[in-house]
């Protein structure tokens, strides 16, 4: 059954224009055919078309299941994103298929990209989320600076994936099973000396990801599952 978002369910209600669109246009439904709704925050919804009119769809929700978490803790990654904005989209809507808690874009010293535009990006996490079928739309954070990220308070364990020589840990060995994780991810020039030590500072711990020498994109995606198979351990 197709997966449609609607953020705001209630139990008579319309669905978004655009997801309204592709159910009355694309797919031909009409008053009497089955939905499946996800608010994005957990949930799915059984529902049953009301009532089309022109490119409006009204739905009644009859059932509401809650999606039993797919992992444990809160699983987030920061990355640095790169020039080419379907770089940026390729990392977003394949981290989310393979399921993350939060995104965090970070302007760096070395950044080549100062700004990123949200919508397109949430755009793909939604579509990325419904064809996954899971109820959880990650939360998505536009361009923040790294100095005032790596300050903030994180109740879990923290990594920084760099480039420079040192003391470094596979970070297979050091995500523990369902522990909130933070994981650092920079840009093609990689992290400035002045950034590492700062996150070092703050209690990053230094982690590789492997001996081959990644894209940023790449590296992103595998920190993610990483820590994804981590977080589906069962003890």
């Amino acid at each position: 059954m197709w997966l449609f978002y609607t953020p705001d369910i209630s139990d008579d209600m319309e669905l978004p224009q655009e997801e309204a669109g592709h159910c009355i246009r694309v797919l031909r439904m009409k008053e009497g055919d089955r939905l499946r709704l996800t608010d994005g925050k957990g949930a799915f919804y059984d529902a049953v078309i009301s009532a089309v009119s022109g490119k409006r769809c009204m739905a009644h929700v009859e059932n509401k299941e809650v999606q039993a978490p797919l992992w444990k803790g809160h699983l987030h990654i920061a990355v640095a994103p790169t020039k080419l904005m379907e770089r940026n989209e390729w990392f977003v809507e394949k981290s989310v298929e393979i399921g993350v808690d939060e995104i965090t874009f970070l302007k760096t010293d070395h950044s080549e990209r100062d700004v990123i535009k949200l919508e397109r990006i949430e755009k793909i996490a939604v579509s990325a989320m419904k064809q996954s079928q899971k109820a959880t739309l990650p939360v998505l954070n536009g361009m923040t600076p790294f100095r005032s990220f790596v300050e903030r308070g994180f109740k879990g364990d923290k990594f920084i994936a760099h480039c420079e020589p040192g003391n470094k840990v596979d970070l297979k060995d050091v995500t523990v099973p369902g522990n909130d994780a933070l994981v650092l991810i920079g840009p093609e020039g990689d992290f400035s000396p002045a950034e590492i030590e700062m996150a070092l500072k703050a209690g990053f711990r230094p982690v590789s990801l492997g001996p081959s020498r990644l894209r940023t994109e790449t590296a992103a995606l595998v920190a993610v599952h990483i820590m994804n198979l981590a977080g589906q351990s069962r003890e």
